[in-house]
This record gives C-alpha cells, sequence and structure tokens, in this order.
C-alpha cells in the first residue's frame, strides 16, 4: 500500500509537525512522521484481529523515541509485537540512491492473541537478526529485543551512585575558533605572541583517530593582550559576524561574546573521553584518558577524575551490551548519549575483591594499548587489526565484570541484555519508593 515519508523529527516540514501534533497523545513531539501511521493502525484495529505490519525508519527503535512510540501504544492500545526484522539498509530505488536503516515491526491488539493456546505455531514471536538468522521471542520489546516491556527515558541524573558524565563544550563559531595541526603550525609563526591562547582540541572523530584540532580558549583572558594579536582578532570578529546572521536565539545572544565557546565544560583533571559516535562495527566503544589541558568538544563526552574501576566497567562488554540496546543510532554508528545510556545504567555492586580484579584489567588494556603508541584507537579497535594482548586484555575484563555482575561467563549478549533490564527495572522501582 505505499509507505508514509521516512522523516525523522528535526526535519519535518511545519505541516507534517502539525500532523504529529494532531494524532500523538500527550504532547509527544519527538517521534519521526511514520509513527502517526502506527497510531492511525492502532486506533483501526483496537479489540479487533487484523494484523499490521510497517516498514519503519530504525530510529523508532532506538534511543529516546523508543519510549515516546511505545509506551503509549503497548498502554493506551494493548498492542503486541508479534515479528520484527532488526536494522537494515534500504536501497532507493530512485536516482538519488538514497540509502535509508529501516526495521519490519508486525503487531496486532491483544484481541488477536487471546486464541494463542489454540494455534500455538501461527502466534510464536520471531525477531529476524538479518537474511538467514531469527530468534524465537517470548516478548518483543520496543527495542526489538526478547525481554520485558520496559522503556528508558531520559534521565538528567545516573540511577546508581556514580560519577556524572558531561558532553564537552560547543564551539558555534564556524570554525573561527578551531584550527587543524597545519594551521596551528601557520598560525603560531605568524603570530608567536598569541601561542599562549591556544588549547589541543577534540572531537569524537578527533579523539578516535588520536589526530588533535587546536583551538582558542580565550576564558578570562587579558584585552591589552588580544589586541597584539591582529590575526586572532579577525578571527573574533568573523565569530561575530557569524552569530549575528543566525536565526537561533541563543545564537544570536552569544554575538555579544565572540571569544567564547557557547558552551565552556571542561575539566580540571584528567578525565575519561567518550565519543559521541562510534562504527557499530566495533565489538568496544573506544574510550580513554584525556589530560586536563585538552578542550573537549561536543562530540565528546567526559568523566572527571574517573577511576581503573569506572573505566573497566565503561569499557567491558556488560556496558557495551547495554549501549548497543538502547542507544540512538546515526544511521547504523552508535550514538553515545548521557541522558539515555549512561544514567540508566545498572552498575553492578562489586566485592572488594571484584573491584580489585577490575582495576587490574583495565590497566592491563591501558598496558596493551601502550605497545602500540603510532596506532589510533580506530587502528587498535578495528576487528581484523586489534593486537592480540588488548583483545585477551579486553576478554579478562569482560570476565571480571561479568563476575561482579553476578553473571555466567557463558551468557549470550542477548541475555546479559534481559538481565541488566530486569536490574533497570529494580532500580527504578527502589528510587521511586
Amino acid at each position: 500500500m505505499g509507505n508514509p515519508p521516512f522523516v525523522g523529527y528535526a526535519y519535518q516540514s511545519n505541516e507534517q509537525k502539525k500532523d504529529v501534533a494532531a494524532i500523538m497523545p500527550n504532547g509527544i513531539k519527538n517521534v519521526d512522521y511514520v509513527t502517526l501511521w502506527y497510531y492511525k493502525a492502532a486506533k483501526l484495529i483496537q479489540d479487533e484481529k487484523t494484523k499490521c505490519a510497517f516498514v519503519s525508519t530504525n530510529s523508532i527503535t532506538q534511543g529516546e523515541q523508543v519510549a515516546a512510540v511505545w509506551k503509549p501504544l503497548f498502554g493506551n492500545f494493548g498492542i503486541k509485537i508479534d515479528f520484527a526484522y532488526r536494522t537494515f539498509r534500504w536501497d532507493s530505488e530512485s536516482n538519488l540512491k538514497a540509502h535509508v536503516h529501516c526495521v519490519i515491526v508486525g503487531f496486532s491488539s491483544a484481541a488477536s492473541q487471546t486464541d494463542s493456546a489454540a494455534e500455538p505455531a501461527e502466534y510464536t514471536k520471531r525477531i529476524y537478526i538479518n537474511e538467514k538468522q531469527s530468534i524465537e521471542a517470548k516478548n518483543i520489546n520496543g527495542y526489538l529485543l526478547d525481554a520485558p516491556n520496559i522503556f528508558i527515558e531520559k534521565r538528567t541524573k545516573p540511577l546508581c551512585s556514580v560519577t556524572e558524565i558531561i558532553r564537552g563544550s560547543s564551539p558555534n563559531d564556524d570554525g573561527n575558533l578551531l584550527m587543524s595541526i597545519e594551521e596551528y603550525t601557520e598560525y603560531i609563526k605568524a603570530e608567536p605572541q598569541g601561542e599562549k591562547f591556544i588549547r589541543p582540541f577534540m572531537m569524537g572523530k578527533d579523539f578516535i583517530q588520536r589526530k588533535p584540532r587546536y583551538c582558542f580558549w580565550l576564558v578570562n583572558a587579558n584585552p591589552s593582550e588580544l589586541k597584539k594579536c591582529p590575526l586572532l582578532l579577525k578571527r573574533i570578529n568573523a565569530v561575530k559576524e557569524f552569530r549575528a546572521k543566525s536565526k537561533r536565539k541563543k545564537t544570536l545572544e552569544l554575538e555579544e561574546m565572540p571569544m567564547l565557546f557557547e558552551d565552556m565544560r571542561i575539566s580540571d583533571e584528567r578525565y575519561i573521553a567518550i565519543p559521541k559516535v562510534s562504527s557499530e562495527n566495533r565489538k568496544y566503544i573506544p574510550i580513554d584518558y584525556l589530560d586536563s589541558s585538552v578542550i573537549p568538544g561536543d562530540k565528546l563526552f567526559f568523566m572527571k577524575g574517573a577511576a581503573l574501576y569506572d573505566f573497566g566497567v565503561l569499557t567491558s562488554s556488560v556496558h557495551n551490551a547495554w549501549m548497543r540496546a538502547v542507544c540512538g543510532r546515526l544511521e547504523m554508528r552508535y550514538s553515545y548519549s548521557n541522558t539515555i545510556v549512561y544514567n540508566n545504567f545498572p552498575w553492578c555492586a562489586p566485592s572488594d575483591e571484584q573491584k580489585a580484579k577490575i582495576e587490574q584489567t583495565a590497566q592491563e588494556i591501558l598496558d596493551a594499548r601502550a605497545k602500540y603508541p603510532d596506532c589510533s584507537l580506530a587502528d587498535l579497535y578495528d576487528e581484523l587489526t586489534m593486537p592480540a594482548e588488548l583483545r585477551k586484555s579486553h576478554q579478562a575484563n569482560d570476565r571480571a565484570v561479568m563476575a561482579a555482575y553476578g553473571f555466567s561467563p557463558k551468557m549470550t549478549e542477548r541475555e546479559v541484555v534481559a538481565e541488566l533490564f530486569k536490574m533497570y527495572e529494580s532500580l527504578v522501582k527502589n528510587s521511586e519508593k
């Protein structure tokens, strides 16, 4: 019957936003346009035995959209997911050759499943991983996992008693406060008196490739010293002009402070950095320690004063399994977040001996990396080129963290995620008491 426009909520026209406002309940706005078809279908099949299936943008089963889309469908309409085909790339047949990342979701109302005992084969829930692999499921939730219908919603503070992670600083400068290594070299030759205002700077890609850029960090800069740097003043003026042309209110307000980043979130001590976006082909998101001299950009999250234990848990297969289950995606790449992924992550409660073991294996990971100082994190965490000693160190760390959770080392990632969902549900209930 054709398909609705695959339009993400950030790209909807005013007319489409009006459609969302008219159909979605309780003022829900931040959903993909395809969601409206789910709601219309859910209303039509309520208390009926009709079944539906849609090809959809995969984002409705990821990140913060899951609760917005599926919580009302499950709760208000009694919808159950009958089968699901997880994310695949759908190549457009048009001349534009657009690549859309999709899922297929089949669903029905509770009424269609009342006689499931009489026809068990028909009502077997199934999750398709790819064209050749599928699994039977007891329940398919909004993340397309065989797990309870639990929703991971935005949380401003960690659910567990752990150190917060913070998003780095946004320049909002049209590139005028930033420099590549080559630009940095040219600048200090031409204007050496401005070197005191320069700091190393990293976004997520810079971090993973270990190719730092540089930025002008002008917090509390002396005006008389700045006036001795005409090339720098030219850049500051370019920032002012860029911000003055913006239609965004916050950017217009920043015109009066062209020397400064929009956000100024930095660490005064060594910190763990986590890239916001990372390849889906990696088993582990590459995380690492950075010196306080490095300004983290807004494509990095950072944890101030993080201990080896924190590093060990965050780099483990347990945390990465949780991340893969609940994070948003940029196409297929992982899109990490503090509000959805980190703040909702159920941390373990290790014994002193277990904690010491995690610290030991975490250090072994860092030691294994140190043997390859010329390699980027992209090199080290490529599944084809990952050094054997680094892989073994990660495997030892995975076992140590699994033991701290009380998980069997034989558990599959799917089983680990199911247990983490149970832990999350228990933690939420306890926090609400």
